[in-house]
């Protein structure tokens, strides 16, 4: 295997799990440090170890850093995008539904990251492919991303993130209501075992918590303010769905949407279907302190335009396609304090 080799000694008394451990050494993303011992690059007595292992005191640890590779460059896009805040630090997007967050199969041209790369926007580096993301939005969720420009602003941001000292909220449209609110769903989340592109609830599964609390209650669906303590593949929609209220115009985990409303009043439920041209789930919070002044920035973004009619038909109030600020309205800030 090619590739500088670093070799050290373990010096505490046992180290946490490898790959944190590895990448607090050797200043890598986890990502990067996980990516090592898969490749089975990271040995201790000529075994490879596992990403779980917990080293004792004096292991002497191998470390095969693979030759590095050019730079990989990103095919310019071009797209209107909204800026909720930029410095030459960090930039939030209110991100439109549709657009993917970073290049992959289907979207290595027109992605978020090729937008912001069309636009001269600096990015951090990161993750194969990732440049600057610190965390996603899923294709068809809207609303406020945190993009980091310079690598100290990603790894302290990155830190942040995993030590949830960033507050995430989404507002989403749930069909069915909750008996109870706020309610804290906890279940563990991975991928499907027959669909790899979709996520469910398995034993198992990587550890996913989601705050759930009913802001206002309709006919048929209730209006939701979600907030995270993780960041899982498709969270809240996967959460939504397995508690029996997922939300609205889910293409994936909509388990019978308007059909699971009773026949004599499905005509209402199924207007409030066709009316949402996506699923109903928006960023609509996002706080965080500056990763260099330190500074707490907090940010909102209303419910967006190509969701208000569905909002307005669930709520049976055609005044709502006038209302300009309907989570306000609503008084889905209301908590935010």
């Amino acid at each position: 295997m090619s590739g500088t080799v670093v070799t050290f000694c373990v010096a505490v008394p046992e180290t946490e799990r490898l790959d944190r451990f590895l990448a607090e050494q050797l200043s890598l993303s986890r990502s990067a440090a996980a990516r090592l011992v898969a490749e089975k690059r990271v040995v201790a007595g000529g075994r490879p170890l596992r990403a779980s292992a917990q080293l004792p005191a004096r292991t002497v640890v191998s470390v095969t850093l693979p030759e590095e590779a050019p730079p990989r460059t990103y095919a310019p896009a071009h797209r209107e995008l909204t800026f909720a805040y930029e410095d030459e630090h960090v930039a939030v997007i209110d991100k439109p539904a549709g657009l993917v967050v970073h290049p992959g199969p289907g979207h290595w041209d027109d992605s978020l990251v090729n937008v912001l790369m069309g636009r001269g926007v600096g990015l951090a580096p990161g993750a194969e492919g990732r440049p600057g993301i610190v965390h996603r939005l899923d294709r068809d969720t809207s609303g406020l991303l945190l993009i980091a420009k310079t690598d100290l602003a990603h790894r302290r941001l990155a830190g942040a993130l995993e030590h949830r000292q960033i507050e995430r909220t989404y507002a989403g449209l749930g069909w069915g209501h909750f008996a109870s609110s706020p309610v804290t769903i906890e279940a563990p989340i991975a991928r499907h075992p027959n669909d790899r592109q979709r996520m469910t609830v398995l034993a198992g599964g990587r550890h996913a918590v989601t705050h759930v609390g009913v802001v206002a209650r309709f006919a048929h669906v209730d209006l939701l303010r979600l907030t995270l303590d993780t960041g899982r593949t498709h969270q809240i929609r996967v959460h939504l769905a397995h508690v029996g209220h997922p939300v609205v115009g889910d293409p994936e985990y909509a388990f019978g949407g308007s059909r699971r409303v009773t026949p004599s009043l499905r005509g209402a439920a199924e207007r409030i279907e066709t009316l949402a041209p996506r699923q109903a789930l928006h960023a609509a919070g996002l706080v965080f302190a500056h990763p260099v002044s330190g500074v707490t920035i907090a940010l909102r973004s209303e419910w967006p335009a190509d969701l208000l009619a569905a909002l307005a038909a669930a709520a049976d109030d055609p005044g709502l396609l006038a209302q300009r600020n309907p989570l306000q309205y609503f008084g889905f800030f209301a908590s935010d304090g």
